[in-house]
This record gives C-alpha cells, structure tokens and sequence, in this order.
C-alpha cells in the first residue's frame, strides 16, 4: 500500500483569494511550499490535490483553468504531484454532489485508485472542510491557519512547510 498526502490547492498550495485563482496573473506561490512538497515527496509520499472548484460551477472558469494552475503548481516547485481531484459544483448552482468538501468521497476515490494506506495519510488544508473531509476518510490531519484557530485537526500550523515537518519528523 502507499502512504499520501492529500493537500487543498488554495490557501494551501498557492495563496488564495476571494475571487478565485484561475489565471497565472493571480498564481502566487507562498513560501515554503516547494520545499514542503519537496520534504514529503522525498519521504515517499504520493501527492494528491483535494480541491473545491466552484467558481466552474458559477460559470466564472473552467476546468482547463484548473489544469492550467496545476500544471503551474508543478513547474513553479519542481515537485511532480501525482494527481488532482476537483469537486466543480456548488449546491446553490448544481445539485448536491458527494464530492464536495467537506464530503470525502474525492479522497476515496483517490485511495481506492492509489492503493492508499489510510493510517500512514494526511490530509493538509487551510479551512475546517478540509479538516473535516479527511477525518471522514480516516486520516490524519493537519489544518494550515493562525494559531488559536478552532479546529479539530490533529495539528494546527502556520505553513505547508511546518506541516511537512510534522509529518516527516
């Protein structure tokens, strides 16, 4: 079996913003990623993205706006990540789908076809449905926000690289 990380793409893996990161005029890479990612590939682990993607579903991008910015996450950290789930609908412009946070069923799908090891997985997110959507698969989770932030994460840390540390060890 394989050991993963699943990580949320925005506020995670690039800054996020409230009117959505879906060109590169709006694509920053926060400090500590590369090396992050990097720590946790080294280790073994694949990486995955778990990601709501609404803004396609309120018909503001699409999903080859999606690929583009993974594709920009990969080039910019050097770090090959070994796939991207995206939920692309919103409950109040689609019907209700699974497979939106804080559901899990995009990060079972991911194990079922990874052969993921569950107990030796993170999930790694910067909201509660992240936090909420790996606990509901069995993992281990580390939320990425100010200290003091409520949560029910297993960790709570300021970066993906503090992150990566704990996993790592």
């Amino acid at each position: 079996m394989n050991k993963c990380i699943f990580l949320d793409r925005d506020g995670v893996l690039n800054v996020d913003r409230v009117d959505y990161v879906y060109h590169l005029g709006h694509f920053v890479i926060p400090p500590g990623v590369k090396e992050g990612l990097q720590a946790l590939k080294d280790a073994g682990y694949l990486l995955i993205i778990i990601t709501n993607q609404s803004g396609i579903a309120k018909g503001v991008y699409k999903r080859e706006d999606v690929y583009l910015i993974h594709d920009a996450i990969q080039e910019g950290t050097g770090v090959k990540l070994d796939d991207i789930y995206f939920c692309p609908y919103h409950e109040n412009f689609d019907s209700h789908s699974l497979t939106r946070k804080p559901g899990s069923l995009m990060i079972e799908k991911a194990a079922a076809k990874y052969d993921i090891d569950m107990d030796a997985s993170w999930m790694v997110g910067d909201h509660e449905r992240d936090i909420t959507a790996g606990t509901r698969a069995g993992l281990r989770t580390i939320r990425l926000a100010p200290a003091g932030t409520d949560t029910k994460a297993t960790h709570l840390v300021d970066d993906l690289l503090a992150a990566s540390k704990i996993i790592v060890g």
